[in-house]
């Protein structure tokens, strides 16, 4: 059974990277080396590997990286730390 990845990444500037791989120590390596001069991550190296998650379907890997990715940096974070408790109340839009 071959295992895909959704990852998070942090950068030099704080900011996050969210990406999928099949595999995931190739991958990170491409990104601290610098592989992708047009990557997001290449001017903002060196990078953290703070989270990731294995899933046994791509299409369930590749669903869950587009969500992550449209997610605050707050539901990121609480994901990253591993509070999933918070992941529903800051999933909600606050109305003033």
């Amino acid at each position: 059974m071959k295992l895909s990845y959704v990852y998070i990444l942090k950068c030099s500037d704080a900011s996050y990277y969210t990406g999928v791989t099949s595999n995931l120590t190739k991958r990170f390596s491409e990104h601290q080396i610098g592989k992708h001069k047009d990557s997001y991550t290449y001017k903002r190296r060196p990078l953290e590997l703070v989270f990731y998650a294995e899933f046994t379907d791509i299409n369930l890997a590749i669903e869950s990286e587009k969500q992550i990715k449209k997610w605050s940096r707050a539901k990121k974070e609480a994901l990253i730390n591993g509070d999933f408790d918070k992941l529903p109340n800051l999933a909600k839009k606050r109305f003033h």
